[in-house]
């Protein structure tokens, strides 16, 4: 129990300092200067305090309102210790925030009752503290946990997808830390850039409904293939609507319209500007950037430098020019996501930051085109 006291006078220091080291084993800091003692509640956290009414520099419901001001003594009893029983000063005291009151004249048995009452009333309240602290605690840990679970799934998921056309799965973290450093680019808040990077990678999930004679097609698609094609973002959508996860929604808005266009050739819907999700207008140069830059069953991998000159040529056209810009503002953070291996160094990071995420070694077996 740790005690703060203060008054301007040193008998009635002396004598509450021993009744309460005595009786009820307090560690008491005892004070005669009221601005002294602030600095000292300021920097200390005290589990009762006694405060003398009439003191120099600062009367005692002065020090009670400044005590009350500092977040842990939202709730720490405080009591006033005064000989003035009148009215005024008593309603100011509550006012400022006293919780009781410790009268000077009370003598022997009467004094060591009143302090035995403030002592188990500080008690009670530090119990309660340190349990709500506690259970925040466990709350904490499992709202954590919650999100990690979440988090984990939206991976995983995304691997299965990424798997049907890319055996590495290394698009899913590329597309993801894109994203995450175009939204950061934008001074968006980190809370958003951190739920971009976990909702990016399900931008395909989509595809799951797009047979594997049309997604690993080494030659040019046709029309009634790309017609296929052009059905994923709406089977995403599906697939992920109506989800209580925050997540998963960001992710179906992502799903659905990460393949419209700024100037409104693209689709499912043919939205236009600001009329598509800046998610989804973020997801887009994040998405089409990898793509260039990773081959494929039917093209080549284009160098950097091409497919960033790339990005840039389409914006105001394909893309939002402040997710470009913002692109082309974070270009060593690509280039570092770029070159780096997910089974390298990349891979360390990754499981220092999620546990769960490893790219397992899974070779898929396609059959040769005839």
């Amino acid at each position: 129990m740790d005690v703060l006291l203060v008054d301007d006078s040193t008998t009635v220091l002396m004598r509450l300092q021993r009744l309460l080291e005595a009786e009820h084993a307090a560690a008491v800091v005892a004070h005669n200067d009221p601005l002294a003692a602030l600095i000292e509640g300021r920097t200390r956290a005290f589990d009762l305090v006694l405060v003398d009414q009439n003191m120099p520099e600062m009367d005692g419901i002065s020090l009670i309102r400044e005590l009350r001001t500092i977040a842990h003594y939202a709730q720490v009893p405080i009591a006033m210790i005064t000989a003035d029983a009148s009215e005024v000063v008593r309603l100011a005291a509550l006012e400022a925030g006293a919780t009781d009151f410790l009268d000077k004249r009370a003598k022997g048995i009467e004094m060591s009752v009143r302090l035995r009452n403030l002592v188990r009333l500080a008690n009670a309240v530090r119990r309660l503290d340190e349990a709500a602290s506690s259970m925040a605690g466990e709350i904490e840990r499992a709202t954590r946990h919650l999100h990690e679970r979440e988090a984990e799934v939206i991976f995983r998921l995304a691997l299965a997808v990424e798997y049907r056309d890319n055996d590495t799965g290394d698009h899913t973290w590329r597309v993801a830390r894109y994203s995450q450093i175009i939204a950061k680019a934008l001074g968006l808040e980190p809370e958003f850039c951190w739920r971009i990077k976990l909702a990016a990678p399900l931008h395909d999930v989509g595809k799951v409904a797009v047979p594997d004679g049309i997604l690993l097609k080494k030659g040019r698609l046709d029309e009634a293939e790309f017609a296929v094609i052009r059905t994923h973002p709406v089977v995403g959508k599906r697939i992920l609507d109506g989800s209580a996860c925050e997540l998963i929604q960001l992710a179906a808005i992502i799903a659905e319209a990460h393949h419209e266009r700024w100037d409104g050739g693209g689709y499912p819907h043919g939205l236009a500007g600001l009329d598509i999700p800046l998610p989804a207008r973020i997801v887009a140069v994040a998405d089409v950037f990898d793509a260039l830059t990773t081959a494929r069953p039917y093209k080549a991998a284009m160098e950097f430098e091409e497919a960033f000159r790339c990005v840039q040529a389409e914006r105001g056209k394909h893309f939002d020019p402040a997710c470009v810009d913002a692109f082309a503002s974070a270009l060593d953070d690509v280039r570092a996501v770029h070159s780096a291996k997910v089974r390298g160094p990349l891979a360390t990071l990754l499981r220092s930051i999620e546990p769960w995420a490893r790219i397992p070694e899974l070779p898929r077996e396609v059959a040769a085109a005839e």
